[in-house]
């Protein structure tokens, strides 16, 4: 295996069942000082494994192994770590239990500190629900971590943005006629309309009225739709798509039995340095809804990312918005911005 697996044991989740034998797949990029405090976490998005976030992890960049102990989590339902995948029954495929973003962080710091024994995080950054789990981490653990950087990611999932991810889900369920007994009989290849609903959400208007698919090689636009969305999407499982998509609508750092839905004191709680990035033409994790959530936390500053790639500005595609988030992520880890 090209990672590493963190037992969890018999968890008693957020929603009151227990997850037995629950396990974290993680990898690690670099080595852990002395001081243990040289310590960046980096958590996956929805459908994305740890590979997925290696773009943004390098010699000379902000996240340099040479210099930064990188970890790397799996979030639980993305096929790695615990998943209806791969788990036995009774919490395989639609018997897995609904997980939810502070699990999973919660599940993270048990990683951080019973295996490394850390106490200390530098930063934690990430994208799309990795940025909701940035946010979350600076809420759970305000003492514990310096700085967050999430980009195209909110601290919660805002109306509009449910009723995107919920729009994918409907693509699903309609293979099946919407009959929750039938979740089971899903396939891989039911997940072709799921790609092409994403397909509009995505990217922006501008990405597509200028035809950038082209330099990705597809010579048209039905070509893009099919080579690129239906192909990725049918690579996953459709279990742990839902999984994810459930993860991800009910998503809010303050629905939990620290804050009790008090969103606005979630993020009046944050101490870290936040630098909070949205794609500037994003259509469902919007400018609009980081500004709300950057006037709340003490220390943040909005830098939005100047682009017309939309959702996908912080996917690693793009090398000028690659190059904004890298740089953006050497300023806030300087020493001076301690």
């Amino acid at each position: 295996m090209t990672y590493e697996i963190f037992d969890l044991g018999n968890v008693t989740l957020q929603s009151g069942v227990m997850l037995q034998s629950a396990f974290l797949a993680y990898k690690t990029y670099g080595r852990l000082n002395e001081k243990k405090d040289n310590v960046i976490v980096y958590p996956t998005a929805f459908g994305d494994q740890h590979v997925q976030n290696e773009w943004l992890i390098g010699k000379d960049m902000a996240l340099d192994p040479e210099k930064y102990f990188i970890i790397v989590p799996n979030l639980l339902g993305n096929g790695l770590s615990s998943s209806p995948s791969n788990m036995p029954p009774p919490f395989d495929k639609a018997n897995f239990p609904q997980i939810t973003i502070y699990d999973n962080v919660a599940f993270q710091y048990r990683l951080v500190t019973e295996k490394f024994g850390i106490q200390k995080i530098a930063l934690v950054v990430g994208w799309s629900m990795g940025g909701i789990q940035a946010f979350q981490w600076g809420a759970s653990y305000p003492d514990m971590v310096e700085r967050i950087a999430p980009f195209c990611g909110g601290a919660k999932t805002w109306p509009q943005t449910y009723v995107v991810l919920d729009g994918m889900k409907a693509a699903l369920m309609a293979a099946i006629t919407f009959d929750a007994s039938k979740i089971n009989q899903l396939t891989s290849a039911d997940m072709r309309s799921v790609g092409r609903v994403y397909a509009g959400w995505g990217l922006s208007q501008a990405y597509y009225r200028e035809e950038l698919y082209r330099d990705l090689g597809f010579d048209s636009l039905e070509d893009f739709a099919t080579g690129l969305w239906e192909t990725s999407f049918m690579k996953m499982d459709p279990h742990n798509v839902l999984a994810m998509l459930w993860t991800g609508q009910n998503a809010d750092i303050s629905a939990n039995p620290v804050y009790h839905g008090d969103f606005d004191v979630a993020l009046k709680s944050i101490k870290a340095l936040a630098c909070i990035m949205p794609g500037n033409t994003d259509l469902f994790c919007t400018t609009e809804d980081n500004q709300y959530e950057a006037k709340l936390i003490p220390h943040a500053v909005l830098n939005p990312i100047e682009s017309i790639w939309g959702h996908f500005a912080g996917r690693g595609i793009n090398s000028d918005d690659n190059k904004f988030i890298d740089d953006s992520l050497k300023r806030l880890l300087a020493p001076n911005t301690n």
